[in-house]
C-alpha cells in the first residue's frame, strides 16, 4: 500500500494544485483522498487502486470546487469581516496567481498554465487521459459520465490546448 501510494503521489498533487490553483488546497485534497482510499479501500485487489484512488481525488476536486463556490456566493451577501491582514493576503494571493501566469515563459509551465485555464471536466478529462493514460471507458468510471462525455471533453481540452500552446510548437 505504501508504495502504491508513494507511486501515485507527485501526479496526484499535480492534479490537485491545476484543478485548484493552490499548492496547499492540493495538499490536503491528496492527503484527505489518500486517507479516504486507504480506509475504505486498502482490502480490494490491487489491480482495482489505481482507478479507485484517483476517482477518490477527482471526487475531492469536485467537492473543494463546489464548497469554493458556495463559499464566494455567501461573500456577495455578507460583507468580508476579516482584518486588514486578510485583505492583504487576498491581494497578495491575486499578485501572485498574475505573476505566475506572467512568468510562465517555460513550454512545460505554459502547459500547466494552459489546462489550468481549461473547464474542470476538461481539466479531468486531460489529465486522466492524457497524464495517466487511462482508457475512455476507465475514466468514465472515475469521473462518473459517460464514455461520450469523456471523449467530447478531452477533444474540446486538447483543441484548446493546441490553440494555446501553438507559439510552443
Amino acid at each position: 500500500m505504501e508504495s502504491f501510494l508513494a507511486s501515485v503521489e507527485r501526479r496526484a498533487y499535480r492534479m490537485a494544485e491545476i484543478g485548484t490553483s493552490n499548492s496547499e488546497e492540493a495538499l490536503d485534497i491528496v492527503q484527505e483522498a489518500m486517507f479516504g482510499f486507504v480506509r475504505k479501500y486498502s482490502a480490494r485487489p490491487q489491480e482495482e487502486w489505481r482507478p479507485l484512488f484517483f476517482r477518490i481525488l477527482q471526487n475531492k476536486i469536485r467537492d473543494w470546487h463546489r464548497t469554493a463556490k458556495v463559499k464566494k456566493g455567501l461573500g456577495l451577501f455578507w460583507p468580508f469581516k476579516g482584518s486588514d491582514d486578510s485583505i492583504q493576503e487576498l491581494e497578495d494571493a491575486k499578485e501572485k496567481s498574475i505573476l505566475d501566469t506572467l512568468e510562465a515563459s517555460d513550454s512545460i509551465e505554459a502547459m500547466h498554465v494552459s489546462i489550468r485555464a481549461l473547464p474542470h471536466r476538461q481539466q479531468q478529462a486531460f489529465l486522466l487521459r492524457a497524464w495517466e493514460e487511462f482508457s475512455v471507458k476507465e475514466t468514465a468510471k472515475i469521473m462518473e459520465v459517460s464514455e461520450g462525455s469523456v471523449k467530447t471533453h478531452f477533444s474540446r481540452a486538447v483543441a484548446t490546448l493546441r490553440e494555446s500552446l501553438k507559439e510552443y510548437e
